[in-house]
């Protein structure tokens, strides 16, 4: 019977958990259970759940990617100047920050891949050497339409209606970005599901050595993983800059820390065991509701990293002794 429940609880305590979370809010806050919240809520997820969609595909290669966060804050602050600096089209805005965000991935994957460099260690040097060049770049200053320089011109541009659509704009009172976020989770699933690719890349994960002796190219699926992290960290930087209509120094500090508990919740949900986008979607969820409760019951900002540091243990409490006790 014990073993049942922990099995029960393994492979759908996320699931509960998230129902019965949003239960207990809509029974304590009347304005909480409304079409409204419940779409602010899924907006509110957006930007951490494409950095963990990346953090994710690294974990998937038996890998872990460091680096995301500091390249959401460089591509955040990359996308805003070349609008407010220097009045780029939304193409460029766009197409820039997803190319500094493979660049970023590729050296991810050369120190890890062709060095050797542990990945812990590489994707944390990169962090830093990513943080640097944003505030170097930056001069330590938020970017901001028509901002003044020190030497009292102004920045000739601002955000462009269009770009801040993409973090700001609704369809039918759903969040753009949301709109975008679930089409992305939908794609990666498929991918790595239903794709010859997306197994090679568990395959890879699981067994490196097994999976180069079957035929596997190791290095190259390894490569893409940490390029595709790379991707979607700029892809959540992207929208940050969007959302807020600046570009912020340091905007991706708190996201990476959100995005792997996201990605670790997610181990649990139905039982997966694993990394898997759909898990990783559930775990932002989970985190992005009890903020948005926590928020909603005025409990002060700095308690909310507690009750995420609970959930997240719990999460791998129960994920972590039950894979042990299979494989006893």
């Amino acid at each position: 019977m014990k073993d049942k429940l922990l099995n029960l609880a393994f492979r759908y305590g996320a699931v509960v958990v998230i129902i019965g979370v949003i239960a207990f809010f809509s029974f304590r806050l009347p304005y909480f259970f409304t079409y409204g919240n419940l779409t602010d809520i899924l907006g509110s997820i957006t930007i951490v759940t494409f950095v963990a969609i990346g953090v994710t595909l690294s974990l998937v290669v038996d890998g872990f990617d460091l680096s995301v966060g500091s390249t959401v804050s460089l591509t955040t602050v990359g996308a805003a100047s070349l609008m407010i600096w220097y009045e780029q089209p939304l193409w460029v805005v766009i197409i820039v920050p997803l190319i500094l965000g493979a660049i970023i991935g590729l050296v991810n994957a050369f120190l890890i891949v062709k060095l050797r460099i542990p990945d812990l260690l590489a994707t944390l040097a990169v962090m830093y050497i990513v943080g640097g060049i944003h505030k170097t770049y930056a001069a330590g200053y938020t970017i901001y339409n028509h901002m003044e320089f020190p030497d009292g011109t102004k920045a000739p541009g601002e955000m462009s209606a269009a770009f801040l659509q993409l973090g700001q704009g609704k369809w039918f009172g759903i969040p753009i970005s949301a709109v975008l976020l679930i089409i992305a989770v939908a794609l990666v699933h498929i991918f790595l599901t239903r794709t010859k690719y997306g197994r090679q890349m568990y395959v890879t994960g699981g067994n490196e050595e097994a999976a180069r002796l079957s035929g596997i190219k190791v290095k190259k699926v390894r490569t893409l993983a940490y390029v595709a992290s790379g991707v979607f960290a700029a892809i959540g930087g992207i929208i940050y800059a969007s959302r807020v209509g600046s570009g912020q120094i340091d905007a991706g500090s708190p996201l990476l820390m959100e995005s792997v508990a996201a990605v670790f919740v997610g181990f649990s949900v139905f039982g997966a065991g694993k990394p898997n986008v759909i898990g990783t979607f559930i775990g932002s969820v989970l985190i992005g509701v009890l903020v948005n409760g926590l928020t909603m019951m005025n409990l002060q900002y700095f308690t909310h990293d507690i009750v995420k540091g609970i959930v997240l243990v719990l999460a791998l409490a129960v994920t972590f002794y039950v894979l042990n006790r299979s494989r006893t």
